[in-house]
């Protein structure tokens, strides 16, 4: 009697692509382990790919399900890192702008749109992290990892699919999960590579001719889209770019599980959802696949060769660091900016804080890292494929409003990257409230500890008379016109990751234009100040909000330590009490220390704080209208920023303020906020026009803000109402401040409310 031995039965998994909703591909692992079915191949595309890879490597399903359930999962989703990983010295100054477009200097026709939506520098690294190490055990070939593994992407050029078999399992991931728009594409052995669901989002055809299973069990969360529509864009692009895929599986025994998800493209903050979603789904499936499958796995079993494969992958340990994509000199100024312990091979918890800081460089606009085992040293080398910033950058921006303090904003800046860097950059605001002028040059030296010497010219010019139209009452303003001329020279160096310390000079003219009264006629001629100055400064700030504007995460701090000499030089006018022209030299010294920290989040509720502190050794200038232009101004709410207002006006003063958050949705908010702001003392005006300061603590004052927000890709909508008041227990009497007539104002505004540096701020 002849025997025939018995062939083992293998089990195929294959996962469809899907976005978010591919987080119930765990939910399915989870189930099928659990009722102890063996996965001995897998295949995925896009979402499918990076659930596959992580299995196959040899994570465990509890592993994974951490992973994606976690907020640095969730923020990788969104394009964010880790604070501690943002390098704050390298941060660009806050500004108008909306739009930025790239252009090279070799070719003004050559412009750069972003090629996705999310920044992919947080997700890059966190692949490398989790898949160099199975992929060195498995001696780079698929194949021989814990669970032999294929996946797909897309080349769009031959217009086919590209199955990775081996290599850098985390290019192969990365690759296949591209999606197009949102996360930009790689490049892998010289071709462009998009997300595998473009032309194939269920690869059963892969499992079939590479593996050929005796059963497969397929995860579908997708579908095919509809028929493009002639009044949808959208849609046609979509038909344009994306093959019809076979949603079937290419097997003689097979199951397919469809969980019914119903979530956003990219709503990752659902996935423990989506995880028992296709936990239930294969449940009610078990029976059948059973029935299909004889053979069992045990999890101690499983355990065994799990633990077994992870224990062949070597630590992640550099032993050199390559640069490539840019010439020597450039590779020597990221080399240097790479500052990582020399003294012991670094491992890559050493590294990813250098790479991070690489990447937040301006002159640099993309890195994408690969780890490559050397079995011959037992360490990797790290290759760097760095991608240099456009030579030219071009920004528009601005703010538009329901009061006449609309501003448009245009930013051009020169990049220049060899050994070292320099830009040379310039901006130009223009509008009834303010214009401005900018140029700057910066010279960025990289180094273990990296320093800037940053040169600037400033003008700035500030017409509260035009931009008046303030509330519902037509109430005649003061005239008062303000313009700086100025120049500056700074160092600046980091303060750990978060901050970073300025020093340096300035020094320029300031010339106001004003009436001492509201009760003027054409004729009258407007009083003039000129003050000349000359300054010395020194600035620590740190921060990690999430926006330039209207934040809701993070703290900033900002201290300014500032001495200031000059001489002032008055010319009356016609409504002045003076006779004869005035001269008086001034000499004071500056501490402002700033603070905003959103501390508390819960639910859709954030708590935030901020608060405020000035002191000035200033006496006041001649009159009392010049003394308060000269004076610091507490502007805790975009709107106040464009008011002049006296009462939040002094030399001396300390304020604090809560704001409450409320999210409606991820982009939605209302934000609610009261300030009090307490000056030391007042500065006030004598019966003759000329100026004295108050009592002590004499007068308290207070804001109220309310605002619904809406965070558009380019820039924040919002309707602003504020309520700027006197609280009731002092004595004085407001004086010539906009709150005489009425406290209350209503702002529609689109765009960023943000200005120039001031000379004397």
């Amino acid at each position: 009697m002849t025997f025939q031995p018995i062939k083992a039965q293998k089990v195929g998994l294959v996962l469809s692509g899907g976005a978010a909703s591919g987080m119930a591909h765990i939910g399915v692992i989870k189930a099928l382990e659990e009722h102890e079915i063996p996965i001995d191949y897998i295949t995925g595309t896009s979402m499918g790919s990076l659930i596959g890879s992580l299995y196959a490597s040899g994570y465990s399903v509890s592993q994974i399900e951490a992973m994606v359930t976690s907020e640095k999962f969730i923020n990788m989703s969104k394009g964010i890192y880790d604070d501690q990983y943002k390098f704050y010295f390298k941060e660009k100054p806050k500004d108008a702008s909306w739009i930025t477009l790239k252009f090279s200097s070799d070719s003004v026709l050559s412009t750069s749109l972003p090629t996705s939506v999310i920044s992919p520098i947080a997700t890059d690294f966190e692949l490398m992290e989790l898949l160099s190490g199975p992929a060195a055990a498995a001696n780079y070939n698929f194949d021989s990892l814990f669970i032999p593994f294929r996946c797909v992407a897309s080349d769009i050029q031959s217009k086919e699919s590209v199955i990775f078999r081996n290599g850098h399992l985390s290019q192969a991931v990365r690759a296949s999960m591209s999606y197009p728009f949102y996360l930009r594409p790689v490049k892998i052995q010289g071709k462009l590579l998009f997300d595998g669901g473009l032309y194939n989002n269920f690869p059963s055809d892969i499992m079939r001719d590479d593996f050929a299973p005796d059963v497969v069990i397929g995860c579908n969360v997708s579908y095919n889209f509809a028929a493009p529509d002639e009044e949808d864009i959208l849609s046609q692009i979509k038909a344009m770019l994306v093959t019809q895929t076979d949603y079937s599986i290419l097997c003689n025994k097979g199951i397919m599980i469809e969980p019914q998800t119903d979530v956003g493209t990219f709503e990752f903050s659902r996935a423990e959802e989506l995880i028992e979603l296709g936990y239930q789904s294969t449940l009610l499936k078990i029976d059948s696949i059973k029935a299909l499958i004889s053979v069992r796995v045990s999890k101690e079993e499983l355990t065994v060769r799990r633990d077994k494969f992870i224990d062949q992958q070597p630590a992640i340990i550099f032993d050199h660091i390559k640069i490539e994509g840019v010439t020597v000199r450039q590779a020597r100024y990221v080399r240097r900016s790479l500052r990582v312990n020399k003294r012991f091979p670094p491992t890559i918890q050493d590294v990813k804080p250098y790479y991070f800081k690489i990447f937040n460089d301006d002159k640099i606009n993309y890195i994408y890292p690969t780890a490559e085992y050397d079995i011959t040293t037992g360490l990797y080398d790290l290759h760097l494929e760095v991608k240099k910033e456009k030579d030219i950058i071009v920004d528009f921006g601005g703010n538009f409003s329901s009061r006449p303090i609309n501003t448009a904003y245009i930013g051009l800046k020169y990049n220049y990257l060899g050994g070292t860097a320099l830009s040379l950059s310039g901006n130009t605001y223009f509008g009834k409230l303010y214009s401005s002028g900018q140029a700057r040059l910066k010279w960025d030296v990289p180094m273990k500890v990296p320093i800037y010497v940053e040169a600037a010219y400033t003008y700035n010019r500030w017409d509260y008379f035009s931009s008046s139209s303030l509330f519902f009452e037509d109430v005649k303003p003061s005239f008062l016109k303000q313009t700086e001329n100025y120049w500056n020279i700074d160092l600046g160096i980091p303060l750990g990751n978060n901050g970073k310390i300025m020093a340096g000079i300035s020094s320029g003219y300031l010339v106001d234009k004003y009436y001492q009264t509201r009760n003027f006629l054409q004729t009258d001629t407007t009083d003039l100040t000129r003050f000349d100055f000359n300054t010395v400064f020194l600035i620590l700030e740190s921060g990690n909000l999430n926006r330039k504007q209207y934040a809701s995460q993070g703290t900033k701090t900002k201290l300014t330590i500032k001495g200031v000499e000059g001489e002032e030089h008055e010319t009356p006018g016609s409504t002045s009490n003076a006779v004869r022209d005035y001269t008086k030299l001034h000499e004071w010294v500056t501490v402002r220390l700033t603070y905003e920290s959103y501390y508390k989040e819960k639910g859709n509720l954030r708590l935030g704080v901020f608060a405020e502190g000035v002191y000035l050794s200033q006496k006041p200038f001649n009159n009392y209208t010049e003394s308060s232009l000269r004076a610091p101004a507490f502007q805790p709410n975009p709107e106040s920023k464009t008011l002049f207002l006296e009462n939040f006006r002094a030399y001396n003063y300390a304020a604090i303020g809560h704001r409450f958050l409320y999210n409606f949705k991820e982009n939605l908010e209302l934000r609610i906020a009261g300030y009090i702001y307490q000056p030391y003392r007042e500065i006030e005006k004598s019966l003759d026009g000329s100026v004295k300061l108050g009592n002590e603590f004499s007068a308290r004052y207070s804001i109220i803000t309310g605002a619904l927000v809406y965070h558009t890709p380019i820039g924040p909508a919002a309707i602003n109402i504020n309520y700027y008041h006197n609280l009731p227990n002092t004595d004085q009497i407001p004086r010539n401040g906009i709150n005489d007539e009425l406290p209350i104002s209503f702002l529609f505004h689109f765009g960023y409310i943000i200005f120039n540096d001031r000379a004397l701020e």
